[in-house]
């Protein structure tokens, strides 16, 4: 294990290994999103939009809570068995969601699984961050992506397999499939050269990261344009297969693979795109990582607006894919921007503080639309998005300004 720890293609090797456990990390948290039809006929409660909004919300403000602590913990101590830990626990809720009966029991579920999933992505994308050098980090964090992406789709499946088997049956498989990946990860997952086992005793102390940072007014300012693409990037993923159900007039069973599978691919393309043009740029231009996440920003203001607007397949299903485009290239960005910023010592805590900032903005944007939904105005709510992400792109050319490709 440690020759193939130190062998050059393992670097490759670990975002293979954590591209996995990122699909499974989107897919356990998205299956909700589509099955809402089956489930409502066993819980009634879900019946209501609302209500159904607050079921999504509440693993988005425990997620978003617990990311700080994650990002802390991920710097401090060893990462593989963080998000071996963090898969395995986040799997077996999602087993125990076949169980529910009652909306109490899917809201507590919910929050754990919210604890749970938090716990990978700061100690994931620090580990990749860690392994691959400035001219392979925004392709490997890229590629990485997908699999969030991929989790997406295949969640967007829910309903489809709920209405062929059932609810139950959907949660108990995809939980036992996690929890059997954890024994792969153990076998094969190792800690970074720079941070082994042994090596945590030498680590900064727990609260200096945050110390550091909230003193960093590039920090502040990267705070912010992480969490206003959010809105949309949130919005997009817990409610599009509803406004594709209403504006498509088709069944949910339908209209949540077909809009997560749009959303997927283009995304997919976009984080490839953008992850090759970001390290190719980044060698000649010292902010040509942020003008190509500033490209893709850009090419989600029309497409939240034809998103909102637009009534016809040509329209919607044009929107979604010159979206996910563009915000695949500035998902694959993220991390590789902060790095330029923040020490690797402090990356994981810095990302889990910008995952909280992203995902409390996305609870309020999950609860807000499913208001929208009751009150039949999800399509004008999608469209006005396209402003706020406007003001993050002016504020992103504006002020972010890095000195080298990597902080030290």
């Amino acid at each position: 294990m440690i020759a193939m720890k130190n062998n050059r293609s393992y670097k490759w090797i670990v975002v293979g290994l954590l591209w996995v456990v990122a699909l499974l990390n989107y897919m356990d948290r998205q299956m909700l999103s589509t099955m809402r039809p089956s489930m409502q006929t066993d819980i009634a409660a879900l019946q209501s939009a609302t209500r159904f909004g607050y079921l999504m919300a509440i693993f988005l403000w425990i997620y978003g809570l617990m990311s700080p602590v994650s990002g802390l913990v991920a710097d401090k101590f060893n990462r593989k068995w963080l998000i071996v830990s963090s898969l395995f626990v986040w799997s077996g809720v999602t087993f125990a969601m076949g169980y529910a009966t009652t909306f109490q029991q899917l809201y507590w579920l919910r929050a754990v699984m919210g604890i749970s999933e938090a716990l990978y992505i700061p100690a994931g994308l620090s580990l990749i961050a860690d392994f691959h050098s400035s001219r392979t980090r925004s392709l490997a964090v890229g590629i990485h992506m997908t699999g969030l992406y991929m989790g997406s789709a295949l969640g967007g499946f829910g309903a489809t397999i709920a209405a062929q088997f059932s609810w139950h049956a959907t949660f108990h498989t995809f939980g036992i499939i996690g929890m059997g990946y954890a024994l792969v990860l153990i076998l094969f997952l190792r800690e970074a050269n720079t941070r082994d086992d042994h090596a945590a005793v030498s680590q900064p102390p727990l609260l200096k990261g945050l110390s550091f940072l909230l003193t960093n007014i590039s920090f502040w300012i990267l705070l912010f344009y992480f969490a206003v693409p959010s809105l949309p990037g949130w919005g997009i993923k817990n409610w599009l297969p509803t406004l594709f159900s209403e504006r498509l007039q088709i069944d949910m069973s339908a209209a949540g693979p077909l809009s997560t599978i749009t959303i997927a691919a283009s995304s997919f393309l976009g984080v490839i795109a953008g992850g090759l043009l970001s390290d190719k740029w980044a060698q000649t231009n010292i902010r040509g990582r942020i003008y190509t996440s500033a490209i893709g920003l850009s090419l989600t203001i029309p497409a939240l607006l034809l998103l909102g607007l637009g009534h016809s397949l040509l329209y919607v299903m044009s929107a979604a894919m010159l979206f996910g485009v563009g915000f695949g290239m500035f998902d694959a960005n993220n991390m590789p921007i902060l790095c330029q910023f923040v020490p690797a010592r402090y990356r994981a805590t810095a990302y889990g503080l910008l995952n909280m900032s992203g995902v409390f903005a996305g609870a309020f944007i999950t609860d807000l639309l499913g208001k929208s939904t009751d009150a039949g105005n999800l399509g004008k709510s999608f469209a006005m998005l396209a402003g706020v992400v406007l003001i993050a792109l002016i504020i992103q050319l504006s002020f972010l300004r890095p000195a080298a490709d990597e902080k030290v």
